[in-house]
């Protein structure tokens, strides 16, 4: 029977866990066990870091909308409701795309809710 070295598996475990450490400050970067603890913390973060980046992405349509509602002489919430009691279903991204970029499509969309 042929010798098998042991700790292949386990060195490139360790590898791959230091690659996702990378760029990490002090000896997170270059120790297994305090680059496993930082990676923890860094995930669970990353993933309410995803969930706030729509949230405020959400934030930032509804102001744009707003802003171009408003000088049209009309508010946020009626343009919303108009648009829903007319079945039109443009949602807040392509609104604030269309209020920042082509405010004459816009003001249509805006004379189609019929405020």
């Amino acid at each position: 029977m042929v010798r098998v070295k042991r700790g292949t598996i386990a060195h490139k475990r360790r590898e791959k866990l230091l690659k996702y450490a990378k760029g990490f400050r002090w000896s997170r970067k270059s120790k297994e066990r305090a680059a496993r603890e930082g990676l923890l913390h860094a995930w669970s973060h990353a993933f309410s870091g995803r969930k706030l980046k729509k949230r405020t992405a959400r934030y930032l349509w509804q102001t744009k909308i707003s802003a171009s509602a408003k000088s049209s002489n009309t508010s946020y919430s009626k343009l919303i409701g108009g648009l829903k009691k007319k079945n039109i279903e443009l949602d807040r991204k392509i609104l604030a795309e269309l209020a920042q970029h082509h405010p004459e499509v816009f003001a249509k969309v805006l004379s189609m809710a019929s405020l």
